[in-house]
């Protein structure tokens, strides 16, 4: 059981990213795909999530309209579209999993983080 984000880097204020997190395919399907972050000296928050099928996503106010979270299953594979990033959304950007059955907000499963900076 593995995820695996990437695509972390520095970009300058306005610009934008995408991540992606490659999970084993014994855990993508049928699961809830979240992304969240931590800031330092902060705790972990939530950033989005997108149901198993896609069909559904939700985000945190602080990134809505900014962020947009899809899935490829074929791929097994999520993505976190970030624009017109912030200062503020410097952070460790980790995905996760959670199985059905899991109450939310908990997750079963952890990818490593990947570092994002905004910085001119």
């Amino acid at each position: 059981v593995q995820l695996q984000a990437s695509g972390g880097g520095l970009v300058q204020p306005g610009g934008s990213l995408t991540l992606s997190c490659a999970a084993s395919a014994s855990i993508f399907n049928f699961y809830t795909m979240g992304w969240l972050r931590q800031a330092p000296e902060k705790e972990r928050e939530f950033v989005g999530h997108t149901s198993w099928r896609g069909t559904y996503t939700d985000y945190a106010d602080s990134v809505k309209g900014r962020f947009t979270i899809s899935r490829d299953n074929a791929k097994n594979t999520v993505y976190l579209q970030m624009n017109n990033l912030g200062p503020e959304d410097t952070a460790v950007y980790y995905c996760a999993a959670r199985k059905f059955g899991t109450q939310a907000p908990a997750y079963d499963y952890w990818g490593q983080g990947t570092q994002v900076t905004v910085s001119s």
